[in-house]
């Protein structure tokens, strides 16, 4: 996730107006169709992507559950700290009026439809304009989610998740649950409140905790076991008032390990699992996982997806790349396919995502600047999890992987393995093992043939 910065130009102001609020945003583009046996320039279609075929037992559409997000898709800008904004949308006219964040919303659920995808996502100051005090700002907030309410009616979306925008506004440049003023802490746990509200009013599936500031850049002037307890006590209210308001949705914390704040609290997904086991949350959250966030952090690509999956513990996926080489959150589209392989055969082990989902936290590049782009990038993104989705079930089916893993940990299913994997060893057991067995036999890895197995397959 990442903030956004409105768009302002003049053409835009007079695109916006011809176009009016009910106009086409996308004209020329017609719903993505299947087309298996296009060309390699042909990318307005899926290749892959077929929403009905059954593969290792249930439809795509029901593993892949793919949403759209609403922040980088609508919000954005192309704007970078280097370079003023690029991407300018026929529909925005530079304003942050209600009016234009209406049309903004009807263009999205048109993006939506066309591209065939059954979720989206959103914060909620993406989708309405802050006001002049709290009461404003959640009379403004009701009245977008009105027409949001309208369109999913119509169109039959359906809300993977949504979430509060608590990094942005000035107000919590320190903060928001670990804000230093309890006053900011309030106004947070305010927002949140309304937040939690209108996902259930549309449905919401999962509600999502991202703590973009809830870290500290020096620890001189900053209590860390105070915010951390702050920040505990702060989800705590809001598990409370879940339940107050019969919200069903999951609740999801999403790992970052920096970036706005030199440090974040949520590093990674161990860090998040061993934060919610402390303080007694862990059967009340799950993990909201992006790739993106998980290489910044020195691990693998799908390292925070299997370990959040092991414990039980992964709810949802942002859905994203990185590049390795940068130092920064870049948010690409994944197209590699080998790392959308490698997080489905996660997911197919774990029987599906349900209630959560792969939400496309990615945003065009800057240069990336006609309309179509937005479609090209989701299209292939989609084609790539598909894939993915392909080679990981004849993964699963053929068994040689799970076999070979199965065989190298087989000395812990019986003898004193048993015992050592039971936690019912003790210490004179293993001595008196090794003084009657003797020294071990230090066997190979054979990482090399584990990653040629994988490679015959993607």
């Amino acid at each position: 996730m990442s903030s956004f910065a409105p768009a302002s130009s003049k053409k835009a102001k007079k695109r916006a107006a011809a176009d009016g609020v009910d106009g086409e945003f996308f004209p020329g583009i017609e719903k993505i169709q299947y087309k298996p046996d296009a060309g390699p320039e042909d990318v307005l279609c899926f290749k892959h992507y077929n929403a009905s075929e059954v593969v290792y037992g249930k439809s795509m559409e029901d593993w892949l559950r793919f949403s759209v997000c609403f922040w980088h898709t609508f919000r954005g800008t192309g704007a970078d700290p280097f370079g003023f904004p690029t991407l300018h949308r026929p529909w925005e006219d530079g304003s942050d009026s209600m009016e234009n964040a209406k049309r903004r919303l009807k263009a999205a659920f048109e993006f939506f439809t066309k591209l065939g995808v059954n979720y989206w996502t959103f914060h909620d100051r993406d989708i309405a304009p802050e006001g002049n005090d709290l009461a404003e700002t959640n009379k403004n907030l009701d009245e977008v989610v009105d027409l949001a309410v309208k369109l999913q009616e119509e169109t039959g979306m359906k809300l993977l998740w949504g979430t509060c925008n608590l990094f942005a506004n000035p107000r919590y440049m320190n903060g928001a649950a670990t804000n230093p003023d309890a006053h900011i802490v309030a106004h947070a746990a305010a927002q949140v409140k309304k937040g939690l509200e209108v996902t259930k009013r549309l449905g919401g599936r999962n509600f999502v905790f991202w703590g973009g500031r809830e870290g500290y850049h020096t620890i001189l002037n900053t209590d860390v076991l105070a915010e951390l307890s702050h920040m505990a006590n702060f989800f705590k209210m809001a598990v409370a008032h879940k339940k107050k308001i019969g919200f069903t949705g999951q609740f999801l914390l999403e790992p970052k390990p920096k970036e706005p704040t030199k440090h974040q609290y949520d590093y990674d997904a161990m860090t998040v699992i061993g934060f919610l086991k402390h303080f007694g949350l862990d059967k009340d959250f799950k993990l909201n996982i992006e790739p993106n966030h998980t290489t910044l952090a020195g691990h693998g690509y799908e390292h925070d997806v299997v370990m959040a999956s092991a414990f039980g513990m992964l709810g949802s996926i942002d859905s994203n790349t990185g590049s390795p080489d940068l130092g920064w959150d870049t948010d690409q589209f994944p197209m590699d396919v080998k790392n959308c392989t490698m997080v489905m055969k996660t997911v197919l082990e774990m029987g599906g995502l349900t209630p959560g989902g792969l939400n496309f936290d990615c945003k065009v590049r800057r240069e990336s600047t006609d309309l179509e782009d937005m479609f090209i990038s989701h299209v292939g993104a989609m084609d790539a999890f598909a894939r993915g989705l392909k080679n990981a079930a004849k993964l699963r089916q053929e068994g040689v992987l799970t076999r070979l893993v199965k065989e190298r940990y087989l000395s812990f299913s019986s003898g004193i393995g048993a015992k050592i994997a039971k936690g019912a060893a003790t210490m004179e057991e293993c001595e008196e093992y090794i003084l009657q067995k003797g020294e071990p036999k230090a066997a190979s890895g054979k990482q090399e043939k584990y990653e040629a197995i994988l490679n015959h397959y993607v």
